[in-house]
């Protein structure tokens, strides 16, 4: 089966908002075998929805509409495809309770708006709205489009996505006749170009059916692996051979093979590895910190983060030496490194991370511009003593771009260090 989703709004289109519910429902189409084709974004103008639903019904098995039923003038869709397929409306009965409902227990009177927002176009059948009020629809669209189905659902990211596990999802499933999967491979501290001659070989030997996608993003790049096909148990091997030829091929820089951020696998192994950790920054400004504590169970792990922004902090909080910042400056490997081992030292934890670096825009020099990040990275030895060791990198990107990239630059450099201290 082939599917095209259609986001309705002008907001959309004049960029006063992201469209979300696209992806989330192209992967649940994915996940049962069902390829979006294209996704569209649409004015609330009613010919405009009409004009846009016939063309992807002439294209596509199933169109997956969002937006528009709501009970505000600019909630156009469910009319406007009413009138293109000439049905009247109908009251869902079940929707009606449940609107009422919602509303006597929250002592609101029940009105004719909350009546309308209950009404389905005839002969279609009703997608119950647990997360809101209006429900939503799913048309089969024959005679006009013999064997297509249309499906309306609101706009609200919430209502959508309970909309598509609860009831669409279940609905195609068995009818899309394929499988497919998708295994995401997530990099660390390669660049696109550099990452495809290293899997050139790979890519040119993909079997029929798999399809390799690149990703790029603030902090690198990563791939998706995509396999389709009738059986199950093939499409399944057919993917897992070419995620380990790729993860064969570019090892060193594979961090994971499933949708976990890089914050996540750190956080993970030192779990796994019952350590400590312990941040001081200084051009990330806490955003280190916050990269790992967003992790439920972090606290297991995380011990303190220091933002040492000043060099007067630096000095005060891990002790670093003002000569050592006098003689090579505030970013460099020399001052990561002390920034580290004072982390270390000061917080008891068995590995720290440290950072300094120019985010930008101004602060650069020709021997440091813009860009630059030294990362510190101390940890325990068995002896009592510390391996700290620092790295200095060059960026490419705006402040923000580059405070993403800095950190990600730290916890690449924990993970690295972690997988070392496994042996």
């Amino acid at each position: 089966m082939k599917a095209i989703i259609i986001s309705i709004g002008d907001e959309l289109l004049k960029g006063h908002r992201v469209n979300t519910n696209a992806p989330f429902i192209a992967r649940e189409l994915g996940d049962i075998g069902i390829a979006v084709s294209r996704i569209v974004a649409c004015s609330d103008d009613p010919q405009a929805i009409r004009d846009t639903v016939v063309s992807a019904l002439a294209e596509a098995d199933a169109v997956l509409v969002t937006g528009g039923l709501g009970p505000t003038s600019d909630d156009r869709t469910r009319d406007a495809v009413r009138e293109l397929f000439g049905r009247g409306l109908v009251l869902d009965q079940p929707s009606f309770e449940r609107i009422a409902d919602y509303f006597r227990r929250r002592r609101r009177p029940v009105t004719e708006t909350m009546k309308d927002q209950a009404m389905v176009i005839e002969g279609s059948a009703a997608i119950p709205n647990t997360k809101g009020t209006a429900p939503g629809m799913i048309i089969e669209c024959a005679p006009q489009f013999a064997g297509r189905h249309l499906v309306l659902m609101p706009g609200v990211p919430a209502e959508m996505e309970a909309m598509m596990r609860l009831t669409v999802t279940p609905f195609f499933a068995p009818l899309s006749g394929a499988f497919i999967r998708h295994t995401p491979v997530m990099t660390m501290g390669i660049g696109e170009t550099l990452l495809a001659e290293m899997i050139a070989e790979v890519e040119e030997a993909l079997p029929s059916g798999t399809t390799l996608s690149y990703l790029p993003h603030a902090a690198g790049v990563s791939l998706m692996v995509s396999t389709s096909g009738a059986c199950r148990e093939q499409v399944d091997a057919e993917n897992r051979r070419v995620v380990e030829a790729i993860a064969a091929k570019a090892g060193q820089f594979v961090y994971a093979t499933s949708e976990a951020t890089l914050e996540e696998v750190v956080v993970r192994t030192l779990l796994e590895k019952g350590l400590t950790v312990a941040v001081a920054e200084s051009c990330t400004g806490g955003l280190v910190g916050s990269r790992l504590t967003d992790v439920p169970g972090s606290s297991g792990c995380f011990l303190e983060g220091l933002v040492t922004y000043s060099n007067q902090a630096k000095v005060r909080l891990l002790g670093v030496d003002p000569a050592i910042i006098e003689r090579h400056g505030a970013v460099s490997e020399p001052v990561a490194e002390a920034m580290a081992r004072g982390c270390l030292l000061n917080s008891g934890a068995d590995i720290a991370v440290a950072t300094t670096g120019i985010a930008g825009p101004g602060g650069g020099t020709p021997e440091k511009p813009v860009g630059t990040v030294c990362v510190g990275v101390a940890s325990k030895l068995p002896d009592g003593s510390a391996r700290v060791e620092a790295t200095r990198l060059a960026m490419y990107g705006d402040r923000r771009q580059n405070k993403i990239r800095f950190s990600e630059a730290a916890l690449r450099g924990l993970l690295v260090r972690l997988k070392e201290m496994e042996s």
